[in-house]
């Protein structure tokens, strides 16, 4: 590849949203470039969803994203639905199923989202350059350059598409958001999103026993009106050796800031009233009581943390009667910390949207430069709607260039 090579479009990053955005642009007739420093494309894609990679959500909207700005994703994700990327799927004739709640899943493997995606970059003529080590991104004139370890691209656009933080073993860094502090872009403080959380406090000693319990509950996490708000889930919670994970928890990771507490409703949807009536339980003891709606060993591990272990459930008084059904319907622990980037799935915060154009991606104060995927302030839910805003994003970005 000639040193002067010249493109419409170089985009860095090739994962789901470098990939999907440099297909787009190529089909569009658009001259585009890919770098990317790994040997071997999309690996994130390959290790998600188990290896099946939960390519979208069927209901993915905008409630299923957190950002600063709440409102900044709804251009990106009414132009590229779900239903667009399912279309696609099943042109590549790629078997999927729905496993709960929209999730869609690879019926084989994830591998065939990668091939999908490189199949759609051949079609358009998109250039592969990779493994290559980015040295520098600068402006010249009405052009950007790019200096790579092998050579010197330049382009009318640059697409940065590099992700974010989490699983640093397989090569993420924090490139994406230096360079848009390079180029005097704010960008929002970041932390792990989608996460399991560690448990340290004496507060929660009795769980350690308890690892391999699991069941659904209602999670609440942050707060209503501060940063992104508060995330309330119906999900299932796993208690582990290191803390607490399961679907709940990281959901509620993502919303969650160091300091602050979880509140838990172990109950879910039972009503407590009706659960802990003199007339249902009788004779029982609490832990019994508690078994009604709890695993059994949880059941006993409350019963135990409140002191009322081998008691009546008919002996109890008002007051402790009330201490169980609080406990039961809110309780609230305040985790030491998540598991880091190593087990986080996501990350949240990026580049501040605020910088960004939201029917393009593009850099207001910086023509020519574009953010897409993760490395933006815009993160998902679990359940697809991570992927579905890269497409989303990706589209919008590719649709765009000039």
């Amino acid at each position: 590849m000639s040193g002067n090579s010249e493109f419409d479009a170089i985009v860095l990053g090739a994962g789901a949203a470098g990939l999907f955005c440099a297909s787009v642009a190529g089909q569009r007739g658009r001259r585009v470039l890919v770098i990317d420093h790994a040997e071997k494309l999309g690996e994130k894609i390959r290790i998600s969803g188990g290896g099946r990679c939960n390519f979208t959500n069927r209901d993915t909207r905008i409630e299923n994203m957190l950002s600063l700005n709440p409102h900044f994703a709804k251009s990106a994700l009414s132009r590229y639905t779900p239903k667009n990327f399912i279309d696609l799927v099943k042109s590549h004739r790629i078997g999927f199923h729905e496993k709960h709640r929209g999730q869609l899943f690879c019926n084989d493997s994830a591998t065939q989202i990668v091939r999908m995606l490189l199949a759609e970059c051949e079609k358009g003529a998109v250039q592969l350059c990779h493994p290559v080590v980015i040295e520098g991104v600068h402006r010249e004139g009405s052009f950007w350059r790019v200096q790579t370890s092998v050579a010197s691209f330049a382009s009318r656009a640059v697409v940065v598409a590099t992700g974010g933080l989490p699983v640093p073993a397989m090569g993420a860094t924090a490139f994406g958001l230096e360079l848009a502090k390079s180029f005097s872009l704010s960008v929002t403080p970041v932390r792990p999103g989608l996460v399991p959380l560690s448990l340290t406090s004496d507060d929660t000693a009795f769980l350690d026993a308890l690892a391999g319990v699991s069941l659904p509950v209602r999670i609440g996490s942050g707060a209503r009106g501060e940063r992104y708000g508060r995330g309330e889930f119906d999900e299932d919670l796993l208690v582990t050796h290191k803390g607490l994970s399961g679907p709940a928890i990281l959901q509620a990771s993502s919303y969650w800031v160091e300091g602050e507490e979880l509140e838990v409703n172990w109950l879910g949807h039972h009503d407590p009233a009706s659960l802990l009536s003199e007339r249902e339980l009788g004779a029982r003891s609490v832990e019994q009581a508690l078994a009604l709606a709890l695993p059994e060993r949880l059941a006993q591990g409350f019963a135990q943390k409140l002191g009322l272990a081998g008691r009546r459930w008919a002996e109890l008084g008002r007051a402790d009667r009330q201490r169980v059904q609080h406990v039961l319907v809110a309780w609230r622990v305040k985790p030491a910390g998540t598991l880091g980037w190593k087990k986080a799935e996501v990350m949240v915060g990026g580049v501040d949207t605020d910088e960004l154009e939201s029917k393009t991606m593009m850099a207001k104060r910086q023509p020519g430069l574009y953010f897409i995927g993760e490395c933006v302030d815009v993160t998902g839910h679990l359940g697809g709607h991570n992927f579905q805003w890269a497409w989303a994003s990706a589209y919008a970005c590719a649709s765009s260039l000039p």
